[in-house]
């Protein structure tokens, strides 16, 4: 399970010691080798190009070339799926900057392969890089929805919105197999619960049957992250995600069946993508989006290596400034996870794009405030051994 994934395309693990630094030169705060040794070349359909080895472990492993594989025979990265076995399935979290206190996270890594995923690191708690493998070697939790409906109907469970989407997104391409977001689902809108849901996939467009009917009782509402509106950057960016075109049209349609529809334009990426962010709002909200938010690119723990070395793959010329700018984000760091300052940053920079968000929300016509979901109809499901009241048949 933890062998390199770079390894079965051909290349061979070497131990090089605790951490290879080329990604980062420079600075005390770490700057990108763009001029350093030669850079792995960037894989088609997938975000990272390296199996960068996980923090808890004691040595690092660089992929060397042993001159044995002709070009043209490296395999092509295959998609694993395996199964987890969670106790629980709810996660609960007490975070003073966010505004929820519980999450649903139905899958382990993710097949869009998004460079700037914040989750990635989580890969490492398995004993994989949060490299490849967070998107090649991912994890379906088995029994998803029985362990929801059994947490639900646990007595003293009080209500609250659920956010679905918040680290991995529950409609990556597995799910149209596994179907666990769907099951999910089912459990939360026979029970009358509340929740939000965070995804840019257009497979959400499937469960409208049920996402309907619970917007309807007010129990449901989705955000639609969009990074960009430029083809060519999403596939270099997100190589396995819905277009951006899908995205917008993915609002139309839930819009259109009644659902509340935002819009998030996550993360904000400096001299990368910020300069849409006027543009993204404006179609989002023609396309129906009422609702939008913002986060700043956050870069915890391995993800600040493999983003840096993403930089010099696709834009080596500005790679240095790109990371500049975040340290001048981040109080001359890389990345910030101090409640508060984490999601937006701090500084001139990340000021004047809070102060850009702010006036295209209010000159495009954007709610100001944000839909509030009921929980007063919430029915406990029937537990193991239960019987269902009279009511509830």
């Amino acid at each position: 399970m933890g062998r390199s994934a770079v390894a079965s395309a051909g290349l061979e693990d070497v131990r090089v010691g605790p951490r290879d630094p080329r990604a980062l030169l420079g600075s005390q705060n770490g700057a990108c080798d763009a001029d350093g040794a030669d850079q792995p070349k960037a894989l088609r359909g997938r975000g990272a190009a390296t199996n960068r080895t996980g923090r808890f472990e004691k040595q690092a492993r660089a992929a060397v070339d042993d001159g044995w594989g002709a070009p043209g025979e490296i395999e092509t990265l295959r998609t694993e799926v395996h199964t987890e076995r969670p106790r629980a399935i709810i996660t609960r979290n007490d975070s003073p900057d966010i505004s929820f206190d519980r999450s649903i996270n139905p899958y382990r890594g993710c097949e869009h392969g998004c460079i700037y995923c914040f989750a990635r690191p989580t890969h490492a708690y398995m004993g994989l890089s949060p490299g490849l493998d967070f998107e090649t070697k991912l994890f379906v939790k088995e029994g998803a929805a029985q362990l929801l409906q059994r947490e639900l109907s646990a007595p003293g469970y009080q209500p609250r919105t659920i956010a679905i989407g918040t680290n991995t997104d529950p409609y990556q391409p597995i799910e149209r197999t596994y179907r666990t977001m769907r099951a999910i689902l089912e459990v939360l809108s026979a029970a009358n619960h509340p929740v939000g849901i965070v995804t840019k996939s257009a497979l959400v467009q499937r469960d409208i049957d049920i996402l309907g009917p619970m917007a309807e009782r007010g129990l449901a509402k989705v955000a639609v992250s969009v990074t960009t509106l430029d083809p060519a950057l999403a596939r270099k960016m997100e190589p396995r995600a819905a277009s951006p075109e899908k995205r917008l049209e993915t609002i139309e349609r839930l819009a259109a069946a009644g659902i509340p529809t935002g819009v998030m334009v996550a993360p904000v990426i400096p001299a990368i993508n910020d300069e849409e962010i006027e543009t993204i709002l404006t179609r989002a909200h023609a396309r129906g989006a009422r609702e939008a938010g913002y986060i700043a690119l956050r870069l915890p723990h391995e993800a600040r290596e493999l983003f840096a070395e993403w930089l010099v793959q696709h834009y080596p010329g500005k790679a240095r400034h790109v990371l500049s700018l975040v340290r001048d984000m981040r109080e001359g760091k890389l990345y910030d996870a101090a409640f508060g300052k984490r999601m937006s940053g701090t500084g001139p920079y990340a000021w004047m794009i809070g102060r850009r968000f702010e006036i295209a929300l209010e000159k495009i016509g954007y709610a100001k405030s944000r839909t509030r979901l009921r929980t007063d109809l919430f029915t406990p499901p029937a537990g193991p051994g239960q019987q269902l009241s009279l009511f509830q048949l």
